[in-house]
């Protein structure tokens, strides 16, 4: 044929006819000869001769196996026989045969040494009690303020701060409001513990917001029962006019408040349990108190008004309020 030059291609002599497959090789596919060795040694015929450098790779179990050069291999040498293996398969995955072990903590603390969670749900959290934790936060702020400040900046704020007879006759919001970021004596850690017990519990069955309003009612309701009649008093000239600018701080109304409606809750000997605990809590503040002062008997009368306020008006009314969701 012409090709693309125009010149004649000299044509190609026949290519040489292929040898026939010799009888070891015919049967068997090339690509299935390298997979010969899984199956086993071949069955031996009587007379054949294996090509020359080829050796079998298995050797039968128990014949000790020679090399071509007509040497003993190192299991002969030794007297042991070669060494063989079995595995056996399981039915379910094969990933599943070699599993893991499980590592061991650096430090193993035993369980009954870790704290339970009961106990640590206790603590004032500011994702379950915000009202709580920022409250205590809060009164950690001004007693820390009182311990490292100046006196005389201490003492203009809690002369301004006071629910006395004299700032209730002229800024009574601001003494209400203010009255109740402080801690007499600067002591945080009781009133923390005080607050993880009595409004805590209220704030995490009734929500923030509905704690934050029986707080605080039951802290100004209080204020205002034991000051006006001691204005009065005043004014009648029964009480010094001194009478009028003692120091009225602290947080104790309001979780006493909250207090009474969560022993209001209860049912049975357990509510019984917790009024008793209730009156036994205001009686023996008032008598480690100083009871012979006039200042302790105002007390004790706003601790009893704030406790029975919780007990007897907020208790039945938040009975049937359903918990917050959390």
């Amino acid at each position: 044929m012409p090709s693309h030059s125009g010149r004649m291609a000299p044509r190609s002599p026949d290519p040489a006819p292929r040898p026939a497959r010799s009888a070891a090789t015919t049967g068997t596919p090339r690509k299935w000869r390298s997979l010969t060795w899984l199956r086993g040694p071949a069955p031996a015929v009587p007379g054949a001769v294996p090509p020359a450098g080829t050796t079998d790779v298995l050797e039968p179990a128990g014949t000790p196996a020679t090399t071509r050069a007509g040497g003993t291999q190192l299991a002969d040498l030794i007297g042991s026989p070669q060494p063989t293996a079995t595995a056996v398969l399981p039915d379910n995955d094969p990933l599943d045969l070699v599993q893991p072990a499980p590592r061991l903590p650096f430090l193993a603390i035993p369980a009954t040494w870790r704290p339970k969670r009961a106990w640590l749900s206790l603590v004032p959290s500011p994702r379950a009690t915000p009202f709580t934790f920022g409250y205590l936060v809060l009164l950690l702020g001004t007693s820390l303020l009182i311990r490292f400040a100046s006196p005389k900046l201490t003492d203009k704020l809690l002369a301004v701060s006071s629910t006395d007879a004299h700032n209730m006759a002229r800024h009574p919001l601001t003494a209400l409001l203010t009255s109740a970021f402080w801690i007499a004596g600067g002591g945080w850690l009781p009133y923390a513990v005080i607050f993880a017990i009595a409004v805590a519990p209220f704030e995490r069955r009734f929500g923030g917001l509905r704690t934050a309003l029986v707080f605080f009612s039951g802290h100004v309701l209080a204020t205002i029962a034991t000051e006006l009649p001691v204005m009065a008093l005043i004014h009648s000239d029964v009480l010094p006019h001194s009478a009028g600018r003692w120091l009225d701080i602290g947080v104790s109304y309001g979780f006493l408040t909250t207090a009474g409606v969560l022993v209001a809750l209860l049912r049975g000997r357990a509510k019984i349990v917790g009024i008793a605990a209730l009156e036994l809590f205001v009686i023996g503040v008032y008598v480690t108190d100083d009871p012979a002062s006039l200042a302790s008997v105002v007390t004790v009368l706003g601790h009893a008004c704030a406790a029975h306020f919780g007990l007897l008006v907020w208790g039945p009314r938040l009975r049937s309020v359903s918990r917050v969701a959390r």
